[in-house]
C-alpha cells in the first residue's frame, strides 16, 4: 500500500430544494430537502477520500462543522497506520470522552463519523485502483473482520465467528461475482409515491413496470382512507399477480397501535413488508406489530434499519426478533466498519438484508456493501437495493440501472465524489442555484438565523 499522510480537509454543505417537487415528502416528513456533508479527505499524495453523510436538509450545518472538529483526531495520520488496524482507529474516532457525551455512537456526532469514514474507505479503495466492493471481496478474512468494532455486540457474533463465516463462503465468490457481472444486483422502485397525486403515482408505476421493476414501494398517508386508497391505486396498476410486490413505509408515522390497525385496514392489498410502522427505537413496539401481522389473512412482514443509529440497536432487534428484514443505511451508521458488523450479524442469525438508497448518494455507496454481502456473505439470493432517481447525474461515478437491477460499478472509490458543478451549484447557501432561489423568495435562507443570534 501506498502511505499517504493525510493533511487537510474540505467539507462543504451540499442541499437540493426537492420540496419543490414532492421528493422526499411523505406524512411524517413534509417539506425535506436532500442534503448531504460532503467530504474530502486530502493527502500528501495525489490521492484523495470523498465521503457522505446524508441528511435532509435544515440542520446539515450541524454535521458540518462537526466533521471540522473531528478532523483532529484524523490529521496527520497515514494510511498505512489507520487501515493496518481499522477497528481501533475507528473506536478512537467514536469514543473521545467529549463528542461522546453529545450521544454515544448516534445523533449528529455519528453522522459526521459516518462522512469521515466513508471518504476514508473512498481513499483506500482509490490507493488500490479498485471499487470498495471489490476491495472487500479481496480482502483475507482476517484483514477484513479486522476493521469491525465488536464491541457491544460479542454476546450476538464474535471476531472468530465473522472470520469463520467468511472462509466458509471463499468457494462460491467467483460464481455469485458472475452472476452480478451478468444481471447485476436486484433492484426495488421506491419512486412511484412520495406526497404524489393519484396520477402521479398512477403515472410512475406504469413507467418503472416498463423498466421491468417487481417491487413498488409506497408511503403512507396522513389518514388510513389515504393510505389505502394508495396502496390499492398501485396494486391495480402492477397486477395482482405474487411476483409483482407492494412495500408499505410508514416512516415512523404511526405509534404501535395505529400501525396494527392502519395495516389491518389495507391488507388486502397484499403488502409483502411495513417498513419502520413506528419509531426506530421502539424495539417492543417492533416486536408487538410483527407479531399481529403475522396473523391477518395476507401475512405482512416487518423492516426497519434505516433510521437506527448503531450496531447495538440491531442487535436490540435480534435479541427480541423484532423484525424480519433489515435495511442498511451507510450514512446513518458510523460508515462502512458499523455496517459490515451488522451484515455480520444478520449473517449469523439468517436476516436478509436489503440496502437503503433514499438519499444523496445512498444508492452509490449502498450498492458495493450489498454487491460484497451476495458475493461473500449473504445466504439469500433475493435481497434488493433501493433506488431512487434522484442526483444520480452530479456524481462522477453514478449508479447505473438495466433491467431493474444495479449495474456492477467498476471505478476505483466508493463511488462518492461530487461533480465541480454539484458544488459551484448548490452547495448552501453560497451555491449559485440557491443565490437565485433566494432572490426569487422560493427560499429563505436557513442559516440566516445564525446572524440573528449575533
Amino acid at each position: 500500500m501506498i502511505e499517504a499522510e493525510i493533511i487537510d480537509i474540505e467539507v462543504h454543505d451540499v442541499r437540493f430544494p426537492t420540496s419543490m417537487w414532492q421528493i422526499g415528502n411523505d406524512s411524517l416528513h413534509t417539506n425535506s430537502n436532500h442534503a448531504c456533508t460532503y467530504v474530502i479527505i486530502h493527502t500528501n499524495t495525489k490521492y484523495k477520500g470523498y465521503g457522505i453523510a446524508t441528511t435532509l436538509g435544515r440542520g446539515n450545518e450541524f454535521v458540518v462543522q462537526t466533521c471540522k472538529l473531528l478532523f483532529r483526531f484524523v490529521k496527520k495520520r497515514t494510511t498505512t497506520e489507520i487501515y493496518s488496524n481499522f477497528a481501533s482507529f475507528w473506536r478512537q474516532l467514536t469514543t473521545d470522552v467529549e463528542f461522546r457525551w453529545l450521544g454515544a455512537e448516534c445523533g449528529v456526532v455519528h453522522l459526521a463519523t459516518a462522512a469521515i469514514v466513508n471518504a476514508l474507505w473512498d481513499l483506500w479503495a482509490r490507493i488500490e485502483d479498485k471499487p470498495v466492493w471489490k476491495l472487500l471481496m479481496d480482502m483475507t478474512p482476517e484483514q477484513l473482520v479486522s476493521t469491525v468494532d465488536f464491541r457491544y455486540i460479542k454476546d450476538v457474533v464474535t471476531e472468530e465467528e465473522a472470520i469463520e463465516m467468511l472462509k466458509k463462503d471463499q468457494s462460491r465468490k467467483e460464481e455469485r461475482k458472475k452472476i452480478l457481472e451478468s444481471k447485476g444486483h436486484p433492484a426495488y422502485t421506491a419512486d412511484i409515491g412520495w406526497s404524489f397525486s393519484n396520477q402521479q403515482i398512477r403515472s410512475a408505476c406504469k413507467k418503472f413496470k416498463k423498466l421491468e421493476f417487481k417491487e413498488y414501494k409506497i408511503y403512507v398517508g396522513p389518514t388510513i382512507p389515504v393510505s389505502w386508497k394508495k396502496c390499492n391505486l398501485i396494486r391495480n396498476v402492477i397486477g395482482k399477480r405474487s411476483d409483482k410486490i407492494l412495500i408499505v413505509d410508514a416512516n415512523q408515522f404511526w405509534d404501535k397501535d395505529e400501525a396494527i390497525f392502519s395495516v389491518k385496514s389495507f391488507n388486502k392489498t397484499r403488502p409483502y413488508f411495513i417498513e419502520e410502522p413506528t419509531s426506530p427505537d421502539d424495539v417492543l413496539g417492533h416486536v408487538a406489530i410483527r407479531a399481529a401481522l403475522k396473523k391477518l389473512k395476507y401475512p405482512v412482514r416487518v423492516s426497519c434499519g434505516e433510521t437506527c443509529a448503531n450496531r447495538v440497536l440491531f442487535k436490540q432487534f435480534l435479541k427480541f426478533d423484532g423484525v424480519d428484514f433489515w435495511n442498511i443505511n451507510v450514512s446513518r451508521l458510523g460508515g462502512v466498519n458499523e455496517a459490515l458488523a451488522v451484515y455480520f450479524m444478520a449473517k449469523k442469525h439468517s436476516i436478509p438484508v436489503w440496502g437503503h438508497a433514499g438519499e444523496v448518494g445512498s444508492g452509490e455507496m449502498i450498492q458495493h456493501l450489498q454487491i460484497w454481502n451476495f458475493i461473500c456473505l449473504s445466504e439469500f439470493t433475493d435481497i434488493k437495493i433501493e433506488y431512487k432517481s434522484q442526483q444520480h447525474g452530479y456524481f462522477e461515478d453514478p449508479v447505473f440501472i438495466r433491467n431493474a437491477a444495479y449495474l456492477l460499478p467498476n471505478r476505483p472509490g466508493f463511488s462518492t465524489q461530487l461533480k465541480n458543478k454539484c458544488i459551484m451549484r448548490w452547495s448552501y447557501p453560497e451555491g449559485t442555484r440557491w443565490k437565485y432561489l433566494f432572490a426569487t423568495k422560493r427560499f429563505k435562507n436557513e442559516l440566516n438565523y445564525q446572524k440573528k443570534l449575533r
